[in-house]
């Protein structure tokens, strides 16, 4: 009698959740382009991915590249986006598994967003300037290797997110169990946590709309597996992982307007080569510069102190930020970077506000 009692319970639990996941699955319906101008989409091994572009053609490209959370899309630069068009021809990617791009159940690995990176800028854009963040900064390293990309310019970059927890990537890619521990994880207060926390400077700043978007986009079909891959430490370059088959994505063309096609298959990914950023920074042909938040604490700006010595680089520090300086201060940074990459000013910079200017 206690066996089915408890048999019972365990049922309807896991019914429960099944029923829960559907549920904030269709509360969360399809993800808007957060941005005015022309989508795209790029079929890269079976994957299709969306991006947009805005500006003049003629000026020179600029490629965005967003960071990697549970909520991670090309909205982060939803700030910047229609301001840097006007002096560039701007493209904002969503990368493959996040924002309205496709997330089939692939093992993420880094090796699969620096080639895809490096795909991207060969097929798709003119020897770009490159802004990328967080974690993605490293991926952007890693495929200017062996790219046409005019210059790049990273914020708080980093290459080292813990230890690598393969049994959190199994748990969270785990159905039923998986979904629900990812909901919980993916859940409007844990987003507006991580922005209080390690995002923003000031939480006043933390736009409602921003929230939104990134819970949205965190409840997509898929929306777990790349996630599971970075929470699980799995996304570092050079870890050691065995990232396992890809999963073709189908034959759809998709929604957007236009489409580019990479004449790719889907591959088993290797294991990334041994990484260091700041080796790689110093030997680094392409022209860089580090944008970093004066009081950011998850990737903290001695970093990025150590990194500019290292492989000596320009440094901006902009003040009463952390992680996302650019949306934070969007006039600051977008001011910043015209008279950088625009008017030719270089050599490390204090962005200053207030009484810390």
């Amino acid at each position: 009698m206690k066996a089915r009692t408890v048999l019972g319970a365990a049922i309807g639990t896991v019914g429960a959740a099944i029923v829960g996941n559907r549920l904030l699955a269709k509360r969360a319906g399809d993800l808007e382009n957060p941005f005015t101008g022309v989508e795209r989409t790029y079929r890269w091994r079976g994957i299709e991915t969306t991006y947009t572009v805005a500006g003049d053609p003629n000026d020179p490209d600029m490629l965005l590249c967003h960071g990697v959370h549970a909520g991670a899309s090309s909205h982060e630069f939803s700030e910047i986006f229609e301001r840097l068009a006007e002096d560039y021809h701007v493209y904002a990617v969503d990368l493959p598994g996040f924002g309205r791009s496709e997330r089939p159940p692939l093992v993420y690995s880094p090796t699969l967003y620096i080639e895809f990176l490096r795909e991207f800028v060969s097929d798709v854009t003119d020897e770009p300037i490159v802004v990328a963040s967080s974690l993605t900064g490293s991926f952007a390293v890693g495929a200017a290797r062996e790219s046409d990309i005019a210059e790049l310019v990273l914020i708080c970059p980093t290459d080292d997110t813990g230890s690598a927890r393969p049994w959190v990537r199994t748990l969270l890619r785990a159905p039923v169990v998986g979904t629900t521990l990812f909901n919980l994880l993916a859940s409007a207060p844990s987003i507006r946590y991580f922005y209080d926390r390690d995002g923003y400077y000031d939480p006043e700043r933390i736009d409602e709309e921003t929230v939104a978007y990134a819970w949205q986009s965190a409840h997509q079909p898929g929306a777990r597996y790349a996630p599971a891959s970075f929470a699980a430490g799995m996304l570092d370059p050079g870890v050691d992982t065995d990232t396992g088959a890809g999963a073709d994505a189908g034959d759809e063309t998709g929604t957007g307007d236009e489409s580019d096609t990479a004449d790719t298959t889907t591959e088993p990914d290797t294991a990334s080569d041994e990484f260091d950023l700041a080796t790689e920074l110093a030997a680094l042909e392409t022209p860089t510069t580090l944008i970093w938040g004066r009081d950011a604490e998850l990737v903290p700006l001695r970093e990025g102190r150590d990194l500019a010595e290292a492989a000596d680089l320009d440094l901006v520090a902009i003040d009463y930020a952390t992680q996302l300086p650019h949306a934070e201060h969007p006039d600051e940074f977008v001011a910043y970077l015209t008279a950088e990459l625009l008017e030719g000013n270089t050599g490390d910079a204090d962005v200053g506000f207030g009484e810390n200017a």
